[in-house]
């Protein structure tokens, strides 16, 4: 398209299932807009009404709408076979660029955006609007980390009788976003938007939903029925206070949830001065690159990694510290980044681990023995990646099966070492030459037989 009615297209910014957005000059303002087009099929009319109706729905509610974090609609026009909104242009990005574990989003940036989003939902509530589809591709994020709120297409109008509106669809939303009595089709406040923000926000800290299936019907199942992880089992390094306001957050019983937008903004401001700061996020990239060149890690994907950086903790050890103590319960799941660390049993050497070498896999792998039953300790300064277990529990089954691989690997290798000490210690081995019996020969039915000499 070269014009949409007044404006001037540029290029296309983006295209939906329903809709293509378009930058555009505005002749009258002097500057760029967005243009979103809808175009209104002929091969089904029911679809089409449906449009039309969230089209007009949008565009009426967006007027009324003036906050600095949501998006302003400046023009709208509906004709036979299609429509257009013209709306303010946000130069910047979406948050479902930074949903995914090795994008995220600086914990403060993350803080400081959402904040803002639970102001702007709070004004729009107090102009009777509900937005019902918050989900990271509806906020846009220009300078200065300023969200915008876009898309009020399935915007709910409290002011409406809800009987006679025409306008009002109900089952609208995106599941993994959805509160449970959106999904149950209740009588919806405030607080279904509250909801869905703190969804994108266990996302943005986390890179993974709070509740996750295979398919639809299992994944409304759990929001309706089970609890979400604790966001710093997932990433240790978040402060303990984001539990509580992201717990309140996606609480199933509305008495319990946010009552408004200023209340969790209030929360967020209240642990805002435990957050990262830029020089940690370089940390990050550094403690990423020094994990790439480990042997250890030489299988793993780069998502992989950085989901392991979110659940361990970087230790500096001093020399003669105790990791694991023989007879102990212990969780501790580590990998040696550079220094030495001797394994012991019963007072006597087993071995001496170096960079790359994991402490503490036994336990882990074990399916039900968490007791340790060797000791290990540094013997000199030591670099030390110790690995949450609980939080690795709960991450990717990609990252889960590449780390027991790994892990597996390494535990072959060294039995294989123990294996050939073991066999240095023991009797001379029979002698068996080619014309000897076979260690298996085939049995009366065809099968194999092992043979074992007496000791």
């Amino acid at each position: 398209m070269q014009q949409i009615g007044k404006y001037r297209v540029i290029r296309e910014l983006g295209k939906g299932a329903t809709a293509t957005v378009y930058l555009c000059d505005d002749p009258d303002r002097g500057s760029q807009v967005a243009v979103k087009v809808i175009r209104f099929g002929q091969e089904c009319a029911v679809m089409s009404r449906r449009m039309r109706k969230l089209f007009q729905n949008e565009g009426m509610v967006s007027k009324r709408l003036d906050h600095p974090n949501i998006v302003r609609v400046y023009d709208t026009a509906v004709e036979n076979d299609f429509a257009y909104m013209a709306m303010e242009y946000v130069e910047g990005f979406s948050l479902e660029e930074h949903c995914r574990i090795d994008k995220l989003l600086p914990m403060h940036r993350v803080i400081g955006i959402i904040f803002k989003c639970c102001m702007a939902l709070d004004s729009a509530y107090r102009q009777g609007i509900i937005h019902r589809d918050i989900k990271p591709a509806n906020i846009m994020v220009a300078a200065n980390d300023e969200p915008k709120i876009a898309d009020f297409g399935l915007a709910l109008n409290m002011n409406k009788d809800m009987d006679r509106d025409s306008t009002f669809i109900m089952g609208v939303g995106s599941p993994a976003y959805m509160s449970p009595e959106q999904i149950r089709n209740y009588p919806l406040n405030q607080k279904t938007d509250l909801y869905s923000l703190g969804v994108v926000l266990f996302q943005l800290l986390t890179g993974r939903l709070p509740f996750r299936a295979s398919n639809q019907a299992t994944l409304i199942y759990r929001i309706i029925n089970t609890d979400a992880p604790a966001v710093t089992s997932l990433n240790p390094n978040l402060p303990e206070g984001l539990n509580a306001i992201i717990r309140k957050s996606l609480e199933k019983d509305l008495y319990s949830r946010y009552r408004n937008g200023a209340e969790f903004a209030k929360d967020l401001s209240a642990v805002r001065y435990q957050i990262l700061q830029d020089d940690d996020i370089e940390l990050d990239t550094r403690h990423f690159a020094v994990l790439r060149k480990l042997e250890f890690f030489t299988e793993f994907e780069n998502i992989e990694l950085w989901e392991i950086l979110r659940v361990s903790v970087w230790r500096e050890v001093s020399s003669n510290v105790v990791l694991v103590r023989e007879g102990e319960m212990s969780s501790l799941l580590g990998i040696i980044i550079s220094g030495c660390v001797e394994i012991s049993i019963d007072g006597r050497t087993l071995c001496r681990l170096g960079p790359s070498e994991p402490v503490g896999e036994v336990a882990y792998l074990h399916p039900k023995d968490k007791q340790r039953h060797a000791t290990a300790i540094t013997l000199e300064p030591t670099l030390f990646l110790e690995v949450n277990a609980a939080a690795l529990a709960l991450s990717s089954e990609e990252l889960l099966d590449r780390m027991r691989n790994a892990l597996l690997g390494r535990l072959i290798k060294r039995l294989r070492e123990v294996n050939k000490i073991a066999a240095a210690q023991g009797q001379p081995a029979v002698q068996v030459g080619t014309a000897s019996q076979s260690f298996y020969r085939s049995g009366p039915g065809g099968g194999m037989d092992l043979e074992l000499s007496p000791m």
